[in-house]
């Protein structure tokens, strides 16, 4: 899988050894081992996917993680991108709106003895205000824009990664916390799950 990712995007070396150490076959739905290290998204419950590797490899690297404590991240989903993570960061924050999936993704998260990795049951727009400021924050759905909330919870020289619809198309965009002042850039097109409201039982 590594390697099918390294054709089109090189990885640092943590991020690599980060990958390394996640089996990706634990977080893909029963059914679908055989293709787990395929790079393609696979359907999960709910109507969500799991994202190929090749997008969670880029998130994960444009977040920058070298040196970071922690992170918040919007959209568990099936643990996948949270995981990846916890290899890169002392301390990650997940929320996911879904309950099933939160339920499955904590019952990965204690089967792989992954302890750093804290959840919550929310609408993931509002944040986590208790364990805020965030030194990274990543957006794990497609919005026309993210909330003024999240900037508010991202700390001084932080960066948030966000897929942003523009013009009918989605873009991996990064933030910059500056000076109070919330800068951006363009990185490129991605695919994505739209953001929706709300949290589901």
């Amino acid at each position: 899988m590594i390697e099918e990712i390294e054709k089109t995007f090189t990885l640092y070396s943590h991020v690599r050894e980060a990958f390394l150490e996640v089996n990706r076959e634990r977080f893909v739905p029963k059914g679908f081992g055989q293709i787990a290290f395929k790079l393609d998204a696979l359907p999960m419950q709910q109507n969500q996917w799991i994202s190929s590797p090749l997008t969670v490899a880029k998130m994960t690297q444009h977040l920058e993680l070298r040196g970071v404590d922690s992170v918040l991240e919007v959209g568990c989903g099936s643990g996948y991108q949270a995981a990846i993570l916890s290899k890169l960061c002392r301390r990650v924050f997940t929320i996911e709106r879904i309950d099933s999936l939160l339920k499955e993704a904590k019952e990965r998260f204690r089967s792989e003895k992954i302890n750093n990795i804290f959840t919550r049951f929310d609408d993931g727009q509002r944040g986590w205000k208790a364990y805020a400021p965030f030194e990274r924050i990543l957006f794990s759905a497609t919005a026309k824009e993210v909330p003024a909330v999240l900037f508010e919870q991202l700390a001084e020289g932080g960066i948030l990664l966000a897929p942003i619809e523009q013009n009918g198309l989605q873009i991996i965009t990064r933030f910059y916390k500056r000076d109070g002042k919330i800068t951006s850039e363009v990185i490129e097109p991605c695919f994505f799950v739209p953001v929706v409201d709300g949290r589901v039982k």
